[in-house]
């Protein structure tokens, strides 16, 4: 990390502290030790923390977002505060940001690209400014261009995490053993580095765009131009789901674009493996009569075939309202630490699991009630798949974005109708001849799992690392 970085880290540290310090002090004068003292002391320590995280930019910004998402490491009383975290800026004139038109298209990018629409620019953010102009045929586009000098602060940014998180593994190792903080970040970092090479979200807006063909309310931006600091692209019709009104659109419409955002996302978590990580009201367009176009995929999630499986089995136990499934499939994605109380963990879900069951987004978030799970499992001493991160994330955005325009709509329910086209996508991966020629060789290997599940019919023991003998 850069010097100046590190002083800009530090100072921003440093105030948190002091902050802290000061209430700490005000808090033993007389008067100051009553309940609503101390709740303006929570609400002010909550601002701060968010502060802190929004005046570093936007690495800090999504850690801060990721960690909204996980009440085993943060105060449940700073959790709305980080909820409120958004990748604004201030605006940089666009004197600032032509040099990067410029070496990235050329001294002549004016050719390609007219009528910019510089006074006023869509979206500006940490790592990018957003515009409307029109192309040589008149087609209005949307162009993307990277604010100078973002991609060296974020990897500085990436460095020191990285540095902090193992000093946290050898300060307290019982708390790591539980909370992987290494594996996390690499999670969020791989999320993030999309973010950094336009040519990278390109990418994965092109395979969107192939995966949304089937569903018939949703659509992504055409890419017409990529370069790692611009991007340009189609114009997404209308505006934000989050000032959609209601009586613009029929109820069908609603309802059907409403369910499929919650079946492309379940597709993306079990059978693609690839699904937009950030999938908030903001980044989700709607116009009557058109298709929602879901936009800014420099976030993505991806998660292993296990990883998947897994988490569709999760929410099965929720459909079915089987607590006790749940958390044997919720230790299954984890891992049981030595000490942990994982008969305690399915007695927590054995209450916690009727409470979700057949409710609607009115009455349900379930991105919530995910870190509800998550607090649950840290404090019974076992340790949640890192992916959790991203996929409770993921899960909060895409239940804002159908709230605002679907409410009425049941999580569970569009998973119950959803649940038998993946299945039917995951029995023919099952016995497609890649898989079956796997299968073959781990068995004639003694390999893997397939010889492990042939031990087990035989009453046999997979034998592990570490395994003791008798």
């Amino acid at each position: 990390m850069s010097n100046g970085r590190l002083r800009q880290v530090s100072r921003a540290a440093g105030h948190l502290v002091a902050e802290e310090l000061s209430r700490s002090l005000r808090s033993r004068r007389p008067g100051h030790g009553s309940h609503d003292a101390r709740m303006r002391q929570r609400a002010e320590r909550a601002r701060d923390v968010r502060r802190f995280f929004e005046q570093l930019g936007p690495f800090y910004t999504k850690v801060g977002q990721m960690l909204s998402t996980r009440p085993d490491i943060v105060p449940e009383y700073v959790i709305p505060e980080l909820e409120k975290l958004h990748d604004n800026a201030s605006v940089l004139p666009f004197r600032a940001l032509e040099p990067v038109l410029r070496a990235e298209m050329g001294p002549h990018w004016t050719r390609e690209l007219r009528d910019v629409d510089t006074a006023r620019p869509l979206g500006a953010a940490s790592l990018a400014q957003v515009y409307r102009a029109n192309l040589r045929d008149g087609r209005p586009v949307v162009v993307k261009i990277q604010r100078p000098g973002v991609r060296e602060t974020v990897a500085q940014d990436m460095a020191v995490l990285r540095r902090t998180a193992r000093v946290t593994g050898r300060l307290a190792p019982r708390f790591t053993s539980v909370v992987d903080v290494g594996a996390m970040l690499d999670v969020l970092f791989d999320a993030m580095r999309p973010e950094l090479d336009f040519t990278v979200e390109a990418r994965n807006m092109r395979r969107a765009a192939e995966l949304v063909t089937s569903f018939k309310h949703l659509a992504v931006p055409e890419v017409v131009l990529a370069t790692p600091r611009v991007l340009v692209q189609s114009l997404a019709p209308g505006r934000s789901v989050r000032h959609a009104e209601h009586g613009d659109f029929s109820r069908a419409e609603r309802l059907g674009i409403g369910e499929d955002l919650l079946a492309f996302v379940f597709r993306g978590f079990f059978v693609d493996r690839f699904f937009h990580a950030d999938l908030h009201p903001g980044n989700v367009f709607v116009a009557p009569g058109e298709r929602a176009t879901l936009i800014d995929w420099g976030m993505v999630g991806r998660t292993d075939r296990r990883t998947g499986m897994l988490l569709m089995l999760i929410l099965m136990t929720l459909a079915q309202n089987d607590g006790h499934g749940l958390a044997k499939a919720w230790v299954e994605l984890g891992h049981a630490t030595p000490w942990a109380q994982t008969g305690a963990f399915a007695s927590d879900m054995a209450v916690l699991v009727p409470q979700i069951a057949d409710a609607s987004l009115e009455e349900l978030n379930f991105g919530l009630t995910l870190t509800r799970v998550l607090t649950c499992s840290t404090r019974r001493g076992i340790r949640t798949s890192p992916a959790i991160a991203v996929l409770g994330k993921a899960f909060a955005n895409v239940e804002g974005s159908v709230r605002h325009l679907a409410p009425e709509l049941s999580l569970i329910d569009v998973f119950r109708t959803e649940m038998q086209n993946v299945m039917l996508s995951l029995a023919a991966e099952t016995v497609s001849k890649e898989q079956m020629a796997r299968t073959a060789l781990e068995l004639m290997l003694g390999l893997g799992s397939a010889a492990e599940q042939v031990r087990g019919v035989f009453g046999g023991r997979s034998s592990r690392p570490g395994d003791g003998e008798g």
